[in-house]
């Protein structure tokens, strides 16, 4: 039984859908609840319709199209977000919910009704691009994580409110609850990889069976501001050394651990950042992940001892917050083996691999069961407007995620 996806539909969908929020050649900025957001939503919903299903907006902006199926039961939901980077790319989050929408298609031209009902989803957000602290806002309102009043306590870049942003396109914060679901489940999301290693190891696709555990430390060292030519060097209470072991250290902590083990210094701030002047204060984010629930704690420990040496032996006062912490998602076995027996039943050639970033899978696991498709990304490039999958790749992965579908609905 091999899947027929159309290379030629997949390519139109990527690039009209590009089209809004264009940037550049290739790039896209698409915000929640912005005209180029509510434009991709309109489009994505005609084309669910035009594909037979029956669409819907729910209470926050995500897009439903539904195809009935016959004996009923909890829904085969598959589908990802549509909100970007500032700018991002064509690929990431959209690829998503084209897949879906594409697979569904496919499936029911070629095999009718399913006996179970099939959905696809276009998360509202994902990518915190216009609201710092959303954290999955699409998603999390299905799940019934979002607590009462969050939308008018939300400030965004732009000094608005996620509630202010809702009611500018009608939708209205206090039925936020509304979008909860309790009848999904399965949830499978198809997804560029985000880095090089489908690549290196020559697929095109791969299964994915955990999504990495995510902490992120806000540091802040202080020393002692003095001349950097006159203060000798051992009486120097300096929170710029005492940054530059820090962050060495929590690196080679990392690639001693070895894959998937990633730690990432991304954030620097220096007070008072001037080329004569021994600084006296350090703030600095580490992002540490790791996919086993047991090894990300053992490297959250080392992080957090070398830094209170480092602080100690320097002279040095260190004070942190955990902004950030997610637990590691770990996919339900079934589903993984359920799409690896679909990749080989369709004859393409398929790695098994933890997801580094983050994803509406590990919100949407709280309800559903979950697992993950990864399509190769050129380069491994993904948050830029550069990134690129190739229409033969995304077809392979289009035709995992539709067999997988099929084995679970048909």
């Amino acid at each position: 039984m091999q899947i027929k996806i159309d290379p030629a539909l997949v390519e139109r969908y990527i690039m009209e859908l590009a089209k809004f929020g264009a940037h550049g050649e290739t790039g896209v900025w698409r915000t929640v609840y912005s005209p180029a957001w509510i434009g991709a939503t309109k489009q994505f919903a005609a084309w669910c319709e035009e594909a037979g299903l029956t669409a819907r907006h729910d209470a926050v902006g995500n897009v439903w199209g539904v195809l009935k199926g016959s004996a009923g039961g909890k829904s085969i939901v598959s589908g990802s977000h549509i909100d970007t980077q500032r700018p991002g790319g064509r690929y990431d989050g959209a690829l998503g919910l084209l897949a879906a929408l594409i697979a569904i298609r496919a499936l029911k031209e070629q095999f009718g009704r399913p006996k179970r009902t099939l959905e696809a989803v276009a998360f509202c957000e994902e990518e915190s691009s216009r609201f710092p602290t959303t954290n999955f806002w699409g998603s999390s309102a299905i799940t019934g994580h979002i607590a009462p009043g969050t939308a008018e306590k939300m400030k965004g870049y732009a000094d608005e409110t996620m509630a202010d942003a809702m009611r500018a396109i009608g939708l209205d914060p206090d039925r936020i609850p509304d979008a909860k679901r309790d009848d999904i489940d399965t949830f499978l999301e198809l997804h560029v990889e985000q880095g090089p290693i489908l690549e290196h190891g020559g697929y095109q696709v791969a299964v994915v069976d955990a999504i990495t555990g995510l902490r992120h430390y806000r540091v802040t060292l202080t020393g002692t501001q003095n001349h950097a030519g006159a203060f000798p060097m051992d009486l120097r209470q300096d929170p710029m050394a005492g940054f530059a072991e820090i962050a060495a250290g929590v690196i080679d902590t990392a690639t001693k651990m070895g894959r998937p083990a990633v730690t990432t210094i991304g954030r620097v701030m220096v007070e008072p950042n001037f080329p004569a002047v021994v600084p006296g204060k350090v703030n600095f984010v580490i992002d540490a992940r790791h996919p086993d629930p047991k090894a990300r704690l053992e490297m959250y420990a080392r992080h957090e001892a070398l830094m209170k040496e480092v602080a100690a032996r320097r002279g040095l006062k260190i004070e942190w917050d955990v902004a950030v912490n997610h637990e590691p998602c770990l996919s339900d076995p079934g589903l993984v083996q359920t799409l690896q027996d679909a990749a080989k039943a369709q004859g393409i050639p398929a790695m098994t691999m933890p997801s580094g970033a983050g994803h509406d899978s590990q919100e949407m696991a709280s309800i559903a069961k979950v697992a993950m498709v990864f399509v190769r990304s050129k380069d491994g490039r993904s948050h830029t407007i550069e990134e690129f999958s190739s229409i033969e790749d995304i077809v392979a992965g289009i035709r995992v995620l539709a067999a997988a579908m099929h084995a679970l609905a048909y």
